[in-house]
């Protein structure tokens, strides 16, 4: 087998394992900010600039999420591009 195919079809699996866990974590981050909504609107004593504080903490760590997702994106196109570049140079 050509080890640059080789090379290719692990950049695959580990760009499909990575799109996987990240769709898995982001879904789980998902279903607890929901949770902590709902908590958050049905306790009366807790203080608006607790919640202020929380939903502030959430969008962080969700700008956090999306900053680093677009770079590892950007990473994987770069790696696609050495391949498709080897590849359209073979023929």
């Amino acid at each position: 087998m050509d080890p640059k195919n080789m090379a290719k079809q692990t950049f695959d699996f580990y760009r499909s394992t990575f799109e996987n866990a990240f769709k898995a974590m982001s879904m789980l981050q998902e279903q607890t900010q929901r949770m902590m909504d709902m908590y958050l609107d049905q306790t009366a004593g807790f203080p608006e600039e607790g919640k202020k504080a929380v939903r502030e903490w959430v969008n962080a760590y969700k700008k956090g999420s999306q900053d680093f997702k677009k770079a590892v994106d950007e990473s994987f196109a770069k790696v696609d591009k050495y391949f498709t570049t080897e590849e359209k140079e073979k023929k």
